[in-house]
């Protein structure tokens, strides 16, 4: 009988997806933020299809910061094609739990300030 389960990328050991973000807008910054996971993350647009779990490696861009900071994340938010309300198609990269995660997430924290606890409208929420 034939097997017709999928595995996901990342379980078959596959080299997660490398993705570029740069974000120029305090507002898109706000927009893509995603404060509700444990260690932050970021919704990034995007066509490709993922799994749930899936890596991937996010070299984000922020505003005039000169610097880039490289995520070795994983997917825990998919908006498929065709979503409702029209959301935007892609993925949220959840931060991992060490120096390069605690470090944007807080980048991202400073320079939204008092915004990420408004009712302003996400990718996502």
């Amino acid at each position: 009988m034939a097997d017709h389960s999928t595995v996901s990328p990342a379980a078959a050991g596959v080299r997660p997806s490398v993705l570029s973000l740069a974000i120029k807008e305090k507002s898109a910054l706000h927009s893509a933020y995603m404060p509700f996971l444990t260690h932050g993350g970021l919704f990034v647009p995007t066509p490709k299809q993922y799994h749930l779990g899936d890596e991937i490696y996010l070299i984000l861009t922020l505003m005039d910061d000169p610097g880039k900071y490289p995520i070795a994340g994983k997917v825990a938010w998919i908006t498929p094609l065709g979503a409702a309300h029209g959301k935007t198609q892609g993925i949220g990269v959840h931060f991992p739990d060490d120096d390069s995660g605690r470090r944007t997430k807080a980048r991202i924290e400073e320079i939204l300030g008092t915004t990420i606890g408004s009712g302003r409208s996400t990718h996502t929420i």
